[in-house]
């Protein structure tokens, strides 16, 4: 398996060459633990898989094929990102509407928590069950809080990703279940960074697991938290997506961050985890 990279220099060209050897063969690597980073091949309607990657803030390496692509729950990213750049908390309420409505998306095998009709869930508690257990039935419920309307949530998804420099990016629902909300790795790396400059937001794609009203005991869906550095930051995964990972590494060189979509295996999220191990690990 052969895969050109692009990059972009911006200091250390010595560390810069020796970081691109060591990218090259990332990416051409054998099966790790049955998975392997797919960055040329084509998989169906998911497109080629892509990478990209930053090393300690100032050296983006991205794989050639930069298409965009299905990003199935990485769109909660950019959900999340604009609830916590609205400076008034939002508190939800469930209404029996939103209960019929977690039925439904769960009957399609959705990712969803258990709610109540008359429970109360803070902004914090809102956020978590979004980007732990990845509920696109709360996605739903803060967008509409926040905007008035999903369709109203979805435009300032997109205009803040133009904001961003997002130019191959589009956001056709809040939690990335439509095969439509498509993007490129390189467009989601810069979601990534913007993302992880806000402090709560970090701490909460940190946390392993936590408690919500009705739910109760929920886990994140990132189980690379602890190791080989991984601090977040988000899986996505559906049949048309393949397996997604938004990742941030804290390794001796500096952060890594990065993006990984389109990877298959028997297990989509595995398989995303296991690509941004797999390119991490090969690093300095």
């Amino acid at each position: 398996m052969t895969s050109s990279t692009t990059t972009y220099y911006r200091h250390h060209p010595l560390r810069v060459r020796r970081w691109l050897a060591v990218a090259a063969v990332s990416a051409t690597a054998a099966t790790t633990a049955g998975y392997a980073l797919r960055t040329d091949k084509v998989y169906g309607p998911a497109g080629p898989g892509q990478t990209s990657y930053q090393i300690a803030g100032h050296t983006t390496v991205s794989s050639a094929n930069q298409q965009p692509v299905p990003i199935a729950s990485l769109a909660k990213v950019m959900t999340a990102y604009l609830v916590l750049r609205d400076p008034s908390d939002v508190t939800l309420t469930v209404t029996e509407a939103d209960v019929a409505d977690t039925a439904r998306r769960a009957a399609q095998d959705e990712s969803v928590v258990a709610v109540a009709a008359g429970e109360t869930l803070t902004e914090q508690q809102a956020l978590t069950a979004l980007l732990l257990p990845s509920a696109n039935n709360v996605a739903a419920m803060l967008a509409r809080a926040e905007a008035g309307s999903e369709p109203a949530f979805v435009a300032r998804m997109n205009a803040t990703a133009r904001t961003l420099g997002m130019r191959h990016t589009t956001y056709t629902d809040p939690s990335g279940y439509d095969p439509a909300t498509r993007s490129t790795a390189a467009d989601q790396l810069l979601l990534a960074q913007a993302a992880m400059r806000l402090p709560r937001f970090a701490a909460l794609v940190a946390l392993p697991s936590a408690t919500l009203p009705v739910a109760g005991t929920v886990h994140n869906t990132d189980t690379l938290l602890g190791q080989d550095g991984f601090v977040g930051i988000k899986t996505g995964s559906h049949d048309a997506a393949g397996g997604c990972f938004m990742f941030r590494a804290h390794r001796p060189t500096g952060d890594i961050t990065g993006v990984v979509l389109g990877q298959q295996g028997h297990n989509l999220i595995q398989a995303g985890l296991q690509a941004a191990r797999q390119l991490v690990t090969s690093l300095p």
